[in-house]
């Protein structure tokens, strides 16, 4: 994938196997964004065979504008290149957070779909989730509004978003609920030429954790952070079976009973009927990052297979190999500090070695990493959370990710 002249520009990030880790690691080569400093939030996301990212960047040089005018942009890697980048939008009324990402969701044809958070009142938490759409690869974008049906200024936002027939299949936390003191909610909607009318998938979720969503042989599916009324705050997954959903089921049943929001969600990925999701949890002060599979496209898992127990932090996002296999990436601990993980699983739940693809810091700021696949290249991006912040990103054959 990589040219020449890539090559002769790129840096290594590990020049030596660390104790008890794989020379794969040496595999790994820095593919930094052309993103400014101070630039926050990278998310990826596929468009046929490229990888896409998008980011918040500050429209001005200070290193964290106080009145949210960012701009969201976006970049394709070519040959092992990052285009020229992009302005999806710009303005001085962004929600620019730690956890609650962008994204661009490609729906094929140079039809492309774009998220992002804006503040809908004084209140922090006060913020919608807006859209615009491309129907040219990305030159031109046409605002959408709202993909929301309500006016509250309340929180919305933690999107996923996958291809679906006739458009793309938005899903996000809602709190218009929470106006009146109820809970926040699951909804989703299609998103064509205009948002279709939304849907209540679940009325009592937990309020700030990502979801995640991908395209099964049945249908798309949702996984995402349940609220119990007892406080149980697992991971559950919603269906589509036929043309309803399916009421809410535990990915597995961990317990992890907690007053608050951990920010810490689950990720899903998808081929045909093959599913595997990741997630965090800590019940019984037990931090760990486990990964599930399904071979009947969501519809029941088999045992979890954990990926840290050595006191995890989480963050996890997830891509399937060609095999089967899972490609997990996380953020373990590292003393007092962090690393950016990425481990192999099969689907019977053998597990290699950990590749490390950077080190990082315990801190918000150092935000989620990402992963994203493309043929036999894996992509990762990260936020190095220095003064200013910047964007990091590395790529690595997935065949050098080993397993036992």
């Amino acid at each position: 994938m990589h040219n020449s002249a890539f090559l002769l520009a790129a840096v290594l990030l590990v020049t030596a196997g660390l104790p008890g880790e794989p020379a794969a690691s040496r595999g790994v080569l820095r593919a930094d964004p052309p993103a400014k400093p101070g630039s926050m939030a990278p998310n990826l996301s596929l468009d046929g065979g490229t990888v896409l990212l998008s980011w918040l960047e500050p429209a001005h040089a200070r290193v964290k504008p106080q009145d949210g005018e960012y701009a969201l942009r976006f970049a394709r890697l070519v040959n092992g290149r990052w285009s020229e980048p992009s302005t999806i939008a710009a303005g001085k009324n962004f929600f620019a957070n730690w956890a609650d990402f962008p994204s661009v969701t490609s729906a094929g044809g140079g039809r492309l779909l774009a998220h992002w958070a804006a503040k809908s009142a004084a209140d922090t938490y006060a913020y919608d989730v807006r859209l615009a759409r491309s129907a040219d690869g990305g030159k031109t974008w046409i605002p959408m509004g709202a993909a929301h049906d309500d006016r509250t200024a309340t929180e919305h936002g933690f999107v996923s978003a996958v291809p679906e027939e006739g458009g793309i299949r938005l899903f996000w936390l809602d709190g218009r609920a929470t106006a009146n003191r109820g809970p926040m909610g699951l909804r989703t909607a299609l998103v064509g030429d205009s948002v279709g009318r939304s849907e209540v998938l679940d009325s009592k979720v937990c309020d700030c954790c990502q979801t995640a969503a991908a395209a099964t042989r049945a249908g798309p599916a949702i996984v995402y952070r349940d609220r119990s009324d007892r406080e149980v705050r697992d991971v559950a997954i919603v269906r589509r079976a036929g043309t309803r959903w399916t009421r809410p089921r535990a990915v597995h049943v961990d317990g992890w009973e907690i007053d608050g929001c951990p920010v810490n969600g689950p990720a899903i990925a998808a081929a045909g009927d093959a599913v595997a999701v990741a997630w965090f949890a800590q019940e019984t002060n037990r931090p760990r990052v486990e990964v599930a599979f399904s071979h009947d496209a969501g519809a029941s898992f088999g045992a979890p297979a954990t990926i840290d127990s050595s006191g995890p932090l989480g963050r996890v996002d997830v891509v399937l190999d060609e095999n089967g296999d899972a490609l997990v990436a996380w953020v373990a601990a590292e003393g007092k500090a962090a690393a950016i993980r990425l481990a192999r699983v099969t689907a019977r739940g053998r597990m290699g070695a950990a590749v490390t693809i950077a080190r990082t810091e315990t801190s918000r700021a150092s935000g989620f990493p990402r992963l994203e696949r493309s043929g036999g290249t894996l992509v990762v991006v990260w936020v190095e959370p220095s003064e200013p912040f910047r964007i990091r990103a590395a790529t690595l054959p997935a065949a050098s990710v080993p397993v036992r």
